[in-house]
């Protein structure tokens, strides 16, 4: 990408379109575009599609997109259903028509079955009965991995190149305990019993599903790198993890440490653990020269300091 081409972040005030403007800013970019949901809402055909013919963006990362936790994956399935192929299929479309030259989508880990081999391969996708509290969520990310595919088949001019991080956490994140995600509902809650001088927290499941997170600015900078080395891309998803999992009672020390919390921890089995394992098999993207480079704990550390700040400024 030439440092003044146009490049159109969809979802930038989200988890990742935030540090995907502040990566591309940091390395020179000087053209970025952003639109607030007030001012285009990509579930509009219509709206996209002026948008692109009016700004014509030379690339997209579609950062942008209905998530939430396992609660609101469950009680809402049809919106998130809904919501995310719309945005999908109005950029892509639009995407081809005004000729972009890359953009870049994101799936989820999500769409992997239930019960897979670990660490997960890319070719595991759709060989078994996915997680049923996100299946509407992960039906969604499926099309849109797809699609991409399918486009590159049909279409030349443009190359959609599809990205599957795993958990992604860091600053921006959501923190209220209906659409957040396991990271940051703990670091509220932690947050929360420590302000009031709560003697324990109770958290959902068992705490022995184990989960992999990586820093938003990690798969930021590994969107950046496929983004730049798109020649060297199969018509194929990547996995981007970190490569190290944590059990949720793990997860959960970690952020009552780091929070200050000093009570007890208490594990409600009745509720859903969900997936036992997701553990990405992120090699085919590491052997083609990109690398995380946050550690879990400091990433914690940043994500607990920024929610911390914002909460004071009333703006989390």
């Amino acid at each position: 990408m030439q440092k003044n081409a146009r490049i159109f972040v969809a979802g930038h005030k989200g988890l990742l379109g935030t540090a995907l403007v502040n990566k591309l800013k940091a390395e020179g970019f000087c053209n970025v575009i952003t639109k607030s949901h007030q001012d285009l809402d990509l579930t509009d055909q219509y709206a996209v599609a002026d948008f692109f013919e009016t700004e014509r963006p030379e690339y997209v990362f579609l950062a942008a997109g209905l998530v939430g936790g396992i609660m609101a994956n469950k009680t809402r399935p049809a919106t998130f259903l809904h919501t995310n192929i719309a945005i999908q299929d109005n950029v892509f479309e639009a995407a081809v028509r005004t000729g972009v030259q890359h953009l870049v989508f994101y799936g989820s880990s999500c769409m992997y079955p239930k019960f897979c081999p670990q660490p997960i391969k890319e070719e595991y996708l759709m060989t078994g009965e996915i997680e049923d509290t996100s299946e509407g969520y992960a039906i969604a990310k499926t099309a849109g991995i797809l699609a991409c595919k399918t486009y590159n088949k049909q279409y030349k001019n443009s190359r959609f190149i599809a990205l599957i991080p795993n958990s992604m956490y860091g600053p921006n994140d959501h923190f209220d305990l209906e659409n957040s995600h396991v990271l940051s509902a703990l670091i509220r809650k932690f947050h929360d019993a420590k302000t009031n001088r709560e003697r324990e927290v109770a958290l959902w499941g068992s705490g022995t599903p184990r989960r992999e997170f990586i820093f938003h600015e990690d798969v930021a900078a590994a969107s950046l790198f496929a983004m730049e080395n798109a020649e060297k891309l199969q018509n194929m998803h990547y996995n981007v993890g970190s490569g190290v999992d944590y059990s949720i009672k793990e997860l959960a020390q970690m952020i009552s440490e780091i929070v200050g919390f000093e009570g007890e921890i208490k594990w409600d089995a009745t509720k859903p653990d969900g997936t036992p394992r997701k553990l990405l098999d992120s090699s085919k993207f590491l052997q083609l020269g990109w690398r995380p480079c946050t550690d879990i704990n400091s990433g914690i550390k940043t994500t607990y300091e920024w929610y911390v700040h914002n909460l004071r400024k009333g703006t989390c």
